[in-house]
């Protein structure tokens, strides 16, 4: 149980809201379905492993049984290691969705050993950051005749430690640091996020907000790997360090604060932890860095330099 544990207690409804959270069959995206749920939204959950995530859903709706004024839950499948599969999910969401109110990049993958994702990006930056960038560039227009809106993307600290290597993104001359790669992909939500926001009042769209959080640390499935990174010793020394970890429930404060509370509503652009503004890294704060980010992941998801998503 984490000692630093900020709750949203915003009462907020989301009825006749949609939301789309991308990996929640588990941890902090999965009790992050639930309150949504539970205020009265339409969730869609995004996620690789349909058969999972159609287990959590019956999961949550067993959990909720006795509650009133629920939502609704879908499951589409999303592989971001796939822009194959960001495109179809896409797709498929646009098809079928007419409203688009809340975007919740959760998902993600943490310092794993050297890998590519299907179109040849180093894993963590391909998952964490690219799919992202274009699930949410394909969604964005929807999302802008949806306001107000809120996009969410999930950092973390470690961002503080990362930085963006615009000569190889993808790991294919550096030595690989799987802790320095996870760094770049969290700092690149955050440099995402400012530019998103950035070019959101350029263009006079000011109903639709962008947030980047750090959930706290967590006893979740995202720490899966660091055994085959480090070793049992780590491991060992991170299940004896257990009870200075958040719970999945506490991990998601944040997250519900930057989609649901009042107090954020008019906020921006800005990075949160224990739901509150957050100073982020001088890195993140790097306007000719986002700006650059922006072009070069344009070009890495294949859409033109002058893509128009507003």
């Amino acid at each position: 149980m984490g000692w630093f544990n900020a709750m949203c207690t915003s009462v907020a409804r989301l009825d006749g809201k949609t939301a789309v959270i991308t990996g929640c069959n588990t941890g902090i995206g999965k009790v992050t379905v639930q309150d949504f749920f539970e205020r009265g939204a339409r969730v869609i959950m995004a996620c690789r492993n349909r058969e999972k995530a159609t287990q959590a859903a019956e999961e949550i709706k067993q959990a909720t049984a006795s509650k009133s004024n629920l939502g609704e839950i879908i499951v589409e499948e999303l592989d971001l290691m796939s822009l194959k599969s960001v495109r179809s999910c896409a797709e498929k969401i646009l098809a079928r969705e007419k409203r688009i109110d809340l975007l919740i990049n959760n998902a993600g993958v943490m310092t794993c050993p050297y890998g590519k994702t299907e179109d040849g990006f180093e894993i963590q930056f391909g998952t964490n950051h690219l799919g992202h960038f274009l699930l949410t560039l394909l969604l964005l227009p929807r999302i802008c005749q949806s306001t107000p809106a809120r996009i969410v993307n999930v950092s973390s600290v470690a961002h503080e430690r990362g930085t963006i290597n615009f000569d190889d993104l993808n790991w294919s001359q550096t030595p690989y640091s799987a802790i320095k790669a996870y760094g770049q992909s969290k700092l690149a939500n955050v440099l995402f996020t400012k530019e998103l926001h950035r070019k959101l009042r350029e263009k006079n769209i000011k109903d639709v907000n962008v947030y980047s959080l750090h959930p706290g640390v967590i006893k979740t499935e995202l720490a899966r790997h660091v055994a085959d990174t480090y070793g049992k010793g780590v491991k060992l020394l991170m299940s004896a360090m257990r009870w200075f970890f958040k719970t999945p429930l506490q991990g998601a404060q944040t997250t519900i604060y930057c989609a649901v509370d009042e107090k954020c509503a008019s906020e921006s652009g800005l990075y949160y932890a224990e739901c509150a503004v957050k100073e982020p890294s001088q890195a993140a704060q790097n306007e000719a860095d986002a700006k650059r980010l922006w072009s070069e992941s344009l070009k890495l998801v294949g859409l033109p330099e002058n893509y128009e998503p507003f």
